[in-house]
This record gives structure tokens, C-alpha cells and sequence, in this order.
């Protein structure tokens, strides 16, 4: 993946044991006692609060590690705003995915407006370190407005029906938001948001469009992928 493992000292449990924690809390619809008890079931015995901690810890080193793994991003850049209710505020969540559904970038804010998407359309391009060839928004003028300010030289394409990939891209989050009954805070929200957008991805290929034993071999390969970002395929082998 480019970098080093996690390190793990410190930890009673071996990584075979957090790597699945993880990799099971950030790819399905289940809270920390949920995946205690399908831990408890393969007869590891962890809390859930163990769990969450690990989750914290390592989750974003594993999405980034799986983010260094990824191809380049495409030259269409599809980006949304849709809110979302954090402690009973209207807050509002930026997202931008690529052609292929590529997550790039989120960021939890309060507005929506000028500032609020130059914000997001600057950190998108620090993180992604290229600049695409077209962008796709709705017709939300903020993001006009930002776009002349920050890429002027980029074509900005503004059409409702043309943004469908960014929006469909939200309904994984919408799927977690309710699971885990709304998010507590700004932060906790940006914190898990962005850990998800890069572990949970990785292991939704796209589907509909394989067949059976396509689908399996990608996914064969996938958690190959995850394994060697987690160290777990770095452990010795028993005869």
C-alpha cells in the first residue's frame, strides 16, 4: 500500500482479531454490540466498547491506507451537498465521487452557501493533488460561485439529471445514519464519515454489472488488498 502497516504494540488482541472488528463495523449496518456478539459467536470474547476503541484507532489508518492503494481519480468529478441531523441541528454534508463512484472527499459543515463550498472545493483539490477536467454540481449557486473562484479553468457542467453518481453515492451514509440512530456531534460525524467513505468502498464493487464468478474473484482480491494494508497477510503461516 505504499506505507507500513498500523503498529499494534500495546494491544492484548492480535490484528487478526481487530482487523475483522473493523473491517465487519465500517462495511455492514451494525453497532459496537452488534459486532461483539458475531465475535462471541466465532468465540473471541471482546467488548463492544474494545471494539469502538479499535475502530477509532485504526479505522481511518486502514481507509487511508486502502485511498494510497487506489488508481488516480477520474477527470469528471461529480459533487452534492445533502444535510443531515446531527444532536437536532440541520447540518449539511459535501461529497464528491468521481465517474467510476470513487469517494474523493467529504466534509460535515454548517452551510451551504459561497464560503462553505469554496472550503470544500479547496480542500478536495489539496487532497486529491489533481485538478479534473469537468465538474458536475446541481444547480446550487454557491457552487458556481466557488467554482469561478477556484477552478475557473475547469468546465462546470450545472444540471440536476446530470449528478445522479454523487447522489446515489449518499445512500450508503443515509443507510448508517439511520443504523446508528443520527450522529452525536460534528465531529464524531466527520471523524466516521471519513473513515467510511474509505473502508466501506472498497468492498462494493459494482455489482450488477459482474457476473458470480467475476464478483468473487474481485472480491478475492480485495480483501488480499485489505489484508495486506491491516498486516494480517504479513503473520507467519501454521503447518
Amino acid at each position: 500500500m505504499g506505507s507500513a502497516p498500523p503498529a499494534y504494540q500495546g494491544h492484548r488482541y492480535p490484528v487478526e482479531v481487530i482487523s475483522p472488528c473493523v473491517w465487519l463495523y465500517f462495511r455492514s449496518p451494525l453497532s459496537f454490540r452488534e459486532v461483539e456478539e458475531l465475535m462471541l459467536q466465532r468465540g473471541v470474547l471482546v467488548s463492544c466498547e474494545t471494539v469502538r476503541r479499535w475502530c477509532a484507532t485504526f479505522g481511518q489508518a486502514y481507509a487511508n491506507g486502502l485511498r494510497r492503494r487506489r488508481p488516480r481519480p477520474g477527470d469528471t468529478w461529480h459533487l452534492d451537498e445533502v444535510f443531515v441531523k446531527i444532536n437536532g441541528e440541520r447540518k449539511y454534508l459535501w461529497r464528491a465521487v468521481d465517474q467510476d463512484g470513487t469517494v474523493l472527499d467529504i466534509l460535515v459543515q454548517n452551510r451551504r452557501d459561497k464560503a462553505a463550498a469554496r472550503r470544500f472545493f479547496r480542500g478536495l483539490l489539496k487532497k486529491s493533488r489533481t485538478v479534473p477536467r469537468v465538474i458536475v454540481t446541481d444547480k446550487l449557486r454557491s457552487c458556481g460561485a466557488a467554482h469561478r473562484e477556484v477552478m475557473p479553468s475547469v468546465e462546470h457542467r450545472c444540471h440536476k439529471g446530470l449528478n445522479n453518481r454523487a447522489e446515489n453515492s449518499h445512500q450508503p451514509t443515509r443507510q448508517r445514519e439511520r443504523a446508528m440512530k443520527g450522529f452525536r456531534s460534528v465531529g464524531g460525524a466527520q471523524r466516521f464519515l471519513a473513515a467510511f467513505s474509505g473502508i466501506s468502498p472498497h468492498f462494493r464493487p459494482r455489482r450488477h454489472l459482474m457476473t458470480a464468478p467475476d464478483h468473487r474473484a474481485e472480491m478475492t482480491i480485495r480483501f488480499a488488498i485489505w489484508d495486506q494494508g491491516t498486516g494480517a497477510a504479513n503473520l507467519p503461516t501454521t503447518a
